[in-house]
Order: C-alpha cells, then structure tokens, then sequence
C-alpha cells in the first residue's frame, strides 16, 4: 500500500499541508523541532489509531483550533481508498472511508498498516516488559485490526475491577467482583491469543533479520510464556479465560490486600534472549540496538506477508543513532515499500529518495 497524496489541518504544528510523496523512498529534512516528526505521527495514526508517541487524541490538535484533521489517498493492489479521520476536542472523534460513515471508528484499521522505526526502539530491549508487551499489542492490530477492540475491552475491564478493588478492599462485594473477574477473563483471552499469535508469526522474523543484520552466528529468541497460564501456543481463547477466571478467584486474598489486579496479560513478561543469554541484562550495547532494529524488520516482514502487501515504513530519526555499519546494514535491507525517513542532516542518511525539507508549519 501507499499514499498517493496526505492532507493535515490543524494537526500538530500544521494549520494545512498536503504532500504527494514519492511510492518508494521520501526524506524529510529538518531542524529539530521543525515538525518532522509530526508528519509520521499522522500517518501512524491513521494505521493504529494512536500516538506512537503515546499522547492523548487533544494533544494532537494545534492550540488554536477546535479540531485536527488527516485524510488521505491509499492505493492498495486492486483498489483506492479515501480516508478521512478528524478529531475534535470534544466528543468522539469521526472517520470516513470513501465518503462514507462507518459503523465504528475502528473500521478504519487495516486500511493502513504501517510500521514504525523509532529511536527509542531501544527500550523495548532494555527496559521492563511493559514495553514488550505493547511492541506484541502494536503487532496484533496490523495483523488483525479486531485486536485493537481486544485490547480496549480488556483495559476497560482492568480499570474497573482495579476501581472496585481500590474502593471497597475487604469489604468488596464477592459478586461484583466475580462479575468482574468474568469479563476481565474473557477479554484477556481473547487478548493473549492474539498477542501470542504475534509472537509466534515474528519469531523465526526475527531470527532471519537478525542474522542478516550481524552477519550471522548469533541465536535470537522471542519467549512469551504466561506465569499463571504457562505456554499459549495453540491455545484457545475459551480455555485462556479459564485459566485465568481460576487464577482470579485463587488470588483474590492478595488482590484484596494490594487492593489492585495481580494476575492478567499486564503482568506477563515477554523476554529475548541473546546465545541464551537475557538480552536485557547481559546482552551487549551493539547486540541489543541490532536487535531492536530486527523487531521492526520482522515486523514489516510478518504484516507484509499476512496481508498480501507491503505496509508502509516510518523511520524516525533512526539512522543518527547508528554507526555507520549498521546505518548502511539497514539500509541495505529496506524492503521495496514506501518509506517515509526524518532526519536533522541529510547526510546521514544511507538511502536516496525524493527530498522534503522541513520548516515550522510547513513542508517544501
């Protein structure tokens, strides 16, 4: 897929823009600070339906204005897509497809898919497995966009079984809270097959793009096992919410005392391993930024194959944290797909494309 033309009004630091980028390779070339990152950030938004940079949906909207607006035209192998989204500061945010209402704003997903490469990819090695286990979530949605609904109802149930815990402590009701244990059970099942799902489709991904990446020799794993619910390859959604409904209702006592959800997908902890070794804590500086960068290309890989066409490639600021061999690494293994690039200095980009240079509220 790729954007023939992307309009912003009012988005960011954007009153109105319109680019036409090349179908392959676009470098934006800007001060830090100019906007560059912005632009990325509408089109990220328009394949998730959130900030890559975890900001609120007012937060994207300029200071001035009552609302932002993104649109734009995807073609895809055998037909064209007009895509509206606009989100006011108040009230629900409203998306057209072809000039058309959906049902549901989420309808939207799966008409773009996009990958993001970003230079705080780094954490999703390093730090703790919250970060991973949005890294899976983020992969399950371009997968299959009815994940982002998963995750919703999941979080939604997490919430209020956390407010009824933090209110009443001892004193909760028991059949409030197994009404509650029920739909966080049945969420959470849906939720870990598709995070699981994930996992398993980006594992060898990984490994290959790894090897590419170093030269070969070294052995890359992506382990996700549940510490409540042990392995989850093949597993249904129905037996998940099982497990863990009984998981629940065992644990209560602890749940009650820390007056918060001790058991659940948000607890698990996905991890890599580097020769065997944890990658977060005893793999080297060079080991982990390879890594970090092989996620992103089986990523692109693993969505470009389950859907038939090449997802779109946003590369934030990236090639200035690396070395030259590894800058020129990735560069070499860029997929045919159109990629967006940001950069302060031009010349550090290993990769010729059509070239946009970056000022403040606009994009020459």
């Amino acid at each position: 897929m790729e954007f023939s033309w992307l309009e912003l009004r009012d988005f960011r630091s954007y009153p109105e823009l319109r680019i036409e980028p090349n179908p392959g390779v676009n470098v934006f070339v800007g001060a830090n600070g100019a906007g560059k990152t912005n632009l990325l950030e509408a089109a990220g938004y328009l394949a998730s339906l959130r900030s890559f940079r975890g900001a609120p949906d007012e937060a994207l909207i300029n200071d001035v204005a009552g609302a932002a607006v993104v649109r734009g035209e995807v073609h895809h192998l055998e037909s064209t897509s007009l895509i509206e989204l606009e989100l006011p500061r108040s009230g629900r945010r409203r998306v057209r497809v072809n000039g058309q209402r959906p049902a549901r704003s989420t309808d939207l997903l799966g008409h773009v898919r996009a990958v993001m490469f970003l230079p705080d990819d780094l954490d999703i090695v390093k730090r703790g497995p919250a970060h991973r286990r949005d890294f899976l979530d983020a992969v399950a949605v371009q997968l299959w966009p009815g994940a982002y609904l998963d995750q919703q109802e999941y979080e939604r149930a997490l919430r209020q079984r956390n407010t009824l815990l933090r209110q009443s402590g001892w004193d909760v009701d028991q059949p409030t809270l197994a009404v509650w244990d029920q739909r966080l059970s049945q969420a959470a099942g849906k939720l870990m097959v598709r995070r699981a799902g994930a996992a398993g489709v980006l594992r060898e991904s990984i490994a290959e793009t790894y090897a590419s990446l170093s030269g070969g020799g070294t052995r890359v794993e992506l382990h996700y096992e549940s510490k409540w619910g042990g392995s989850l390859q093949g597993v249904a959604a129905d037996t998940v919410a099982t497990v863990l409904a009984q998981a629940l209702e065992a644990n209560r006592r602890a749940d009650t005392e820390r007056r918060v959800t001790t058991m659940g997908p948000h607890r698990d902890e996905p991890w890599f391993t580097v020769d065997d070794r944890d990658a977060r804590t005893r793999a080297s500086q060079g080991e982990q930024r390879t890594l970090a960068l092989s996620l992103r290309l089986a990523s692109h890989r693993a969505i470009s194959e389950a859907t038939g066409e090449k997802a779109l490639l946003l590369l934030d600021d990236v090639f200035s944290e690396l070395d030259m061999e590894r800058a020129n690494a990735l560069a070499h293994m860029l997929p045919a797909a159109q990629t967006f690039i940001t950069t302060a200095r031009q010349e550090e980009v290993p990769v010729h494309g059509r070239t946009f240079f970056v000022e403040p509220g606009r994009i020459r």
